[in-house]
């Protein structure tokens, strides 16, 4: 099977011959580290149906706890 490095889009053996896959060489495999590590790239991330907890919510969430909760 053939693929297209991610970097340079050559095609790239998908197999044990291929050390670099899916990156058709060191020096591709290094560029995509480097965007990684530069925040270039990223994952989308899904939308989250809850909220970030706001001062209010956290308030609420505590005095719902035990009154010994914070003892331990």
């Amino acid at each position: 099977m053939n693929v297209k490095c991610p970097i340079c889009e050559k095609p790239v053996t998908w197999s044990e011959k291929s050390p670099y896959r899916p990156f058709c060489s060191k020096q591709c495999q290094l560029i995509d580290l480097g965007e990684w590590a530069s925040e270039e790239r990223s994952i989308a991330q899904k939308a989250s149906h809850q909220a970030v907890p706001d001062e209010e919510d956290i308030e609420a969430m505590l005095a719902e706890q035990q009154d010994n909760f914070f003892k331990h």
